[in-house]
């Protein structure tokens, strides 16, 4: 295995990490700027106020985008599996 095969290998683990991650954290991310800007514009001040919402939107995400998600994971296992025998030697 040479050390071009390792990086590329980790690299395209890496890119499939990131991808996974924002589709998770982007809607969050969202949910979270629009309650803080209700709450800044209220002047309510409760830490807890962003956590429920936030949670929804994470929970529908994986609802919605989880067999997209899935997929990609299996795919991505399924090449590696089939690459073993050219990574190996």
């Amino acid at each position: 295995m040479t050390p071009e095969t390792v990086l590329s290998t980790g690299q395209h683990a890496l890119e499939l990490t990131i991808v996974l991650i924002l589709v998770l954290l982007i809607p969050a991310l969202a949910v979270g700027l629009l309650i803080s800007m209700f709450q800044a514009a209220t002047q309510i001040n409760e830490m807890t106020l962003s956590f429920i919402p936030k949670l929804i939107a994470t929970l529908l995400v994986v609802l919605l985008a989880g067999p997209w998600m899935l997929a990609l994971l299996t795919d991505y296992t399924r090449r590696l599996m089939e690459n073993v025998p050219f990574l190996i030697g």
